[in-house]
């Protein structure tokens, strides 16, 4: 069976309850085969069997549930203006009524007797009974289409209550509930519109329109229909809408929007750019890299949007407990209305009045999104200061961590790899070493090999073809050069393993590193040398990964290259060291490398000569003693980083690789996402605990006090249900204000 995907987008689905009415109506289709519903975007996205339903007939499920379709590709819509709705004019008109029958009723005013059919019926209550009819009217109609799906929530609960209010003559209290409850569900689409506008500014970074370069001219076209290669111009003031390479012209771009870093970076010929930044003073001409709807930028709106389908441990709480707290409640406010005038003499009205209240406290609404809320704010929020983080799920588990891996090379250095030195051995000159090692590492994708092929170029030594090419996971490569003899570059360890005894090598002594090299006993041939003690504890030393070159039985050399580290890693570590958090580096390179690079900024453990399973192994160890992220580049470290509680990838603007693989991106090549995400995760678990432990305590202390008396309609109505939804809302819109600090 072939499946296929629809994004329906019902900006009227804006809680829990819309949400699993939702639900309810589409899984009865035949064909469905999974519903996800996200009322914090207002999206239903489904997937289904075009041969057994159609669209058409899910949207149709849908609206028949009570919520329009506005479109089938899932865009995030403004409800426009809650205060000007129908509903909200309904809830004015029932407000004015009732607002009428209080000033008639309770004040100086006549309130003349209108009939005395069935029983006698004063001005004042007429009124009442008209602001319950119409403002009641729409909360009676969801309640019946919630009953039709046999949906016990709010609707249906509060549709149910005015009718019954209505019913015995309770007309003041039917009044009441309906105005202010019609009231709450504005307030709270209002508050749910507010956190949908932080995904929608993430939209609107990207133009809708783009300048082409076409037939000698230019055209001006949607920006979605930039097909790769097209010839885009941005000129001073313009976002940028497709990414691409700079084919001509010079400015400063801001790339905020994507990477979140504040300081423009200036771009020229060649530079890669991103949709969504601004070009600042210049004017640039680029090279599509990408199709218009296929951009970094499209990427993270979606993997935001999609973020919310990941549910945390709260949410999941908090939706247990709700399948217990709503029919305990009801069964308690129907306990309420029928044993005490049954049983104990009490009267009707009074227990009825009682019994109203307790299922008015019965909606679980604000403790049910007291979390989506709080997750949407805190990934919108992380998304405009350049950190993806790909779920609620990871968001909560990285408030959680309390030890932070780091990879050295491209993560702590910023991986910008050059040669220091070239160490000839006897008989040997520089331009023959680099001659070998650039001819084995032409073909190896390693950072340190690459370093080497530049530097040969530079030198403008021509490296031979090279054959048989293998890659000696985590200790070196080897080729076949013209000779068809092996030729190897790799660790120390690896010319070891063949053999080669580096407490005493022969290298001459009159150029390469100026280094004191100690003499290797028993050996009276010019250049003999303690290689291990010597060249290459020295340079190790000086914070330098060294290479040896050479074949099973001749050492031909040995290359150091040397690395920088990033002039954030030390800032960064310290933060996390404030915030009480381990930090660890685990790197292949060896002992005193690690170690010299793990003092310059302050790290106190350092795992050096780490094959890559044996990465594996040291995430294994922590994750024993703790909650554990691993930061590095998304592409070489995709093992550890996919094992590791939170697996954080650097410069992931630049890499599809990073956006797929890890659980949370920093979009910028630096290190400040990390300490940022760190305290805006933590911020936002300690945001969802209070908001479910302040919902829970005033549901809790309401629901005790409404059988007594003590609670009345309207208390539970603005206290239990507006005022704790806004109030969580509220809190949670907190989240939005935590940003990277200087």
């Amino acid at each position: 069976m072939s499946t296929e995907r629809v994004e329906l987008s019902a900006p009227e689905m804006d809680c829990a309850s819309c949400a699993g009415k939702v639900r309810t109506a589409l899984e009865g289709v035949e064909g469905v085969t999974s519903i996800d519903t996200r009322p914090t975007t207002g999206v239903a996205v489904v997937d289904y069997d075009p041969e057994t339903v159609s669209v058409d007939t899910l949207i149709a499920r849908v609206e028949a549930a009570g919520y329009e379709v506005t479109d089938t590709e899932g865009r995030i819509t403004a409800g426009g203006d809650v205060w000007t709705t129908p509903r909200a004019y309904k809830a004015y008109a029932g407000a004015v009524a009732m607002v009428l029958g209080f000033a008639i009723g309770f004040g100086p005013v006549s309130n003349p007797l209108l009939f005395d059919v069935v029983r006698e019926t004063t001005l004042s209550e007429a009124l009442y009974v008209l602001g319950a009819a119409v403002a009641g009217a729409p909360v009676v109609r969801a309640g019946y289409q919630s009953a039709k799906l046999r949906e016990l929530d709010i609707d249906l609960l509060m549709g149910a209550a005015i009718i019954a209010a209505l019913g015995v003559g309770y007309y003041v209290e039917a009044a009441t509930l309906a105005v202010l409850f019609s009231l709450a569900e504005l307030l709270e689409a209002h508050a749910m519109d507010r956190t949908r506008e932080s995904i929608r500014e993430l939209l609107a970074l990207s133009p809708e329109t783009a300048t082409v370069k076409r037939d000698g001219g230019e055209e001006s076209v949607p920006a979605a229909s930039v097909k790769e290669g097209d010839v885009v111009v941005v000129r001073p003031g313009e976002r940028i809408p497709v990414d691409g390479d700079v084919l001509a012209g010079t400015s400063a771009v801001d790339e905020s929007p994507i990477t979140g870093e504040s300081v423009p970076v200036d771009k020229t010929e060649g530079n890669e750019v991103y949709a969504g930044s601004v070009v600042e003073g210049g004017y640039l001409e680029i090279e599509a890299s990408a199709a218009g709807d296929e951009t970094t930028l499209s990427r993270v709106i979606d993997l935001v949007e999609q973020a919310e389908s990941r549910r945390t441990d709260a949410e999941r709480f908090v939706d247990r407990f709700a399948g217990y707290y709503t029919p305990t409640v009801v069964t308690a406010a129907l306990l309420t209305i029928f044993v005490p005038p049954l049983l104990l003499g009490g009267a009707w009205g009074t227990w009825f009045v009682r019994g109203l209240t307790l299922l008015v406290i019965a909606c679980p609404c604000a403790f049910v999104i007291s979390t989506p809320v709080s997750v949407v704010s805190a990934l919108t929020s992380a998304a405009r200061n350049g950190v993806l983080v790909k779920g609620g799920d990871h968001l909560e588990r990285m408030g959680e961590v309390d030890t932070v891996a780091f990879d050295k090379t491209g993560t702590l250095t910023t991986g910008d790899l050059a040669v220091t030195d070239v160490v000839p051995a006897a008989g040997r000159d520089e331009g023959s070493v680099l001659r070998a090692a650039a001819a084995v590492e032409q073909y190896s994708e390693h950072p340190v090999g690459q370093a080497i092929v530049d530097h040969a170029t530079e030198a403008g030594v021509d490296a031979p073809d090279a054959t048989d090419f293998e890659n000696l996971a985590g200790r070196g490569v080897r080729a076949d050069l013209s000779a068809q003899e092996t030729y190897y570059v790799g660790k120390p360890g690896l010319f070891e393993e063949l053999g080669h005894d580096l407490g005493h090598a022969h290298v001459r002594t009159d150029g390469g590193v100026a280094v004191e090299t100690p003499d290797a006993p028993d050996c009276a041939q010019p250049g003999c040398v303690d290689l291990r003690a010597g060249t290459i504890a020295d340079l190790q030393s000086a914070g330098k990964t060294v290479v040896l070159v050479g074949t099973e039985t001749e050492l031909v050399g040995v290359v150091a290259v040397a690395d920088t580290v990033r002039p954030e890693a030390k800032r960064v570590i310290q933060a996390l060291d404030d915030a009480g958090v381990r930090t660890v580096m685990l790197t292949g390179d060896n002992e005193r490398t690690a170690r010299a690079v793990a003092d310059s900024v302050g790290i106190d453990e350092a795992r050096a000569e780490l094959l890559p399973e044996e990465k594996l192994d040291a995430i294994e160890e922590l994750l024993a003693e703790g909650t554990v992220a691993m930061v590095g580049d998304g592409v070489n470290d995709a093992p550890a980083l996919a094992r590791a509680d939170i697996g954080i990838a650097m410069g992931a603007a630049g890499t599809d690789a990073a956006l797929e693989t890890a659980d949370i991106a920093l979009m910028a090549d630096g290190l400040d996402g990390v300490p940022y995400c760190l305290r805006l995760a933590r911020k936002a678990n300690g945001v969802i605990k209070q908001n479910i432990g302040a919902s829970l305590a005033v549901k809790l202390l309401l629901a005790i006090g409404a059988p007594f008396g003590y609670v009345t309609v309207l208390v539970a109505v603005l206290v239990g249900d507006m005022g704790m939804s806004l109030a969580v809302t509220g809190n949670a819109f907190r989240l939005g204000r935590v940003e990277p600090e200087e």
